[in-house]
């Protein structure tokens, strides 16, 4: 049997506004509710974000998706409409613009939680040998 990522838990402020708009920019389900104490949004068929509430300190993680060209288009299509910021570069400054490194297209957010959420048209961590 080949090993999956099956779900991961993303701590947040307020997960069903985070868990609601995460979905909605990606244009996947999701639900208020789930096993726990978890809103999800279910990315595919193998895999769901578990968003949990907390008011404790917790990391920034990175999150990455790989997309179609059509779906990165519809997709920053989403957070232009939204209003929400993006960059070209994993640490740079926002700049709205849209990298083209490793041979496609990749922007950067981090909203609402501080997250911080990549797409990308081609895998850099995955290059053809």
């Amino acid at each position: 049997m080949a090993i999956e990522l099956d779900h991961t838990i993303v701590p947040s402020r307020h997960k069903l506004a985070s868990a609601r708009l995460l979905a909605q920019l990606l244009d996947v389900p999701w639900s208020e509710t789930g096993p726990g104490p978890f809103s999800p949004v279910y990315v595919n068929a193998g895999l769901t974000l578990g968003f949990i509430e907390t008011d404790e300190p917790f990391e920034v993680y990175h999150f990455c998706f790989r997309v179609s060209e059509q779906d990165f288009d519809a997709i920053l299509g989403r957070l232009q409409a939204a209003a929400i910021p993006w960059r070209s570069t994993v640490r740079g400054p926002v700049d709205m613009q849209v990298g083209r490194d490793w041979g496609g297209r990749m922007v950067y957010w981090n909203q609402p939680d501080g997250h911080q959420w990549e797409m990308l048209t081609v895998s850099y961590a995955r290059q053809p040998a």
